[in-house]
């Protein structure tokens, strides 16, 4: 018998559509683990289009390409068993890198500065605003982070005494109440990914003159 340990292996299952790849992954977790199945979605956006993709389909499909190149032990960043994605998703460019971009993670008891965290969200592309009321934004009370994460149902509201998280809590946008405790605590994947970073915005200046077709995004680029 061989002593070697058998490495964790992930089963593609490439479908026609996002629908079926999405109840095929729904069927599968009867079976299995629920966190051990995950969908990667196609852009719902075509790539001649000047349009972005929609926030929760671009954070979904971070969150797989990170659990991909860098699994936990277990739970929602763990190792995916089977991945289910439509044919679009798995013809699509990928941009290098993309496993590697870190999400912003926070659970209780943990120690992190507020302004530091609220930082690495603008970083991720999380739009800061006064009341979060949508996918991708994020706001700062006091010492209180209302984040809405756009893979999440709801967003989250921690609550930080001193520099330490003190407790991770689901809220209503309708009325901000406060609803269940989260056990995962925060788990944030950017909303672009494509990161506006300094590198970035001198290779689109770079590039404005060279690519004319695309001149006014790269420019857009540049000033954002």
């Amino acid at each position: 018998a061989s002593a070697h340990t058998t490495q964790p292996r992930t089963v593609i299952v490439v479908t026609a559509t996002g629908r079926e790849a999405d109840e095929l992954a729904a069927a599968l977790r009867c079976y299995l683990p629920a966190d051990s199945v995950a969908t990667l979605p196609a852009w719902e956006t075509l790539p001649h289009e000047r349009l972005s993709p929609r926030s929760d389909t671009v954070a979904r499909r971070l969150a797989v390409f990170r659990r991909l190149a860098h699994p936990t032990a277990d739970g929602i960043t763990g190792t995916i068993e089977v991945l289910t994605m439509p044919v679009r998703a798995l013809l699509q460019p990928v941009v290098q890198g993309l496993g590697d971009l870190a999400p912003v993670r926070l659970r209780t008891g943990d120690d992190a500065d507020l302004t530091q965290v609220a930082t690495e969200l603008a970083q991720a592309a999380y739009a800061r605003v006064d009341m979060v009321e949508r996918r991708g934004e994020f706001a700062v009370r006091g010492g209180i982070l209302d984040v809405f994460p756009p893979h999440e149902s709801h967003p989250l509201r921690i609550e930080f005494f001193g520099d330490e998280v003190d407790e991770i809590r689901y809220f209503a946008v309708a009325d901000q109440r406060s609803l269940d405790e989260a056990p995962d605590g925060l788990w944030a994947p950017p909303c672009r990914e494509l990161l506006l970073t300094d590198d970035i915005r001198q290779r689109a200046h770079a590039l404005a003159a060279q690519v004319p077709g695309a001149a006014e995004m790269l420019e857009k680029w540049r000033r954002a």
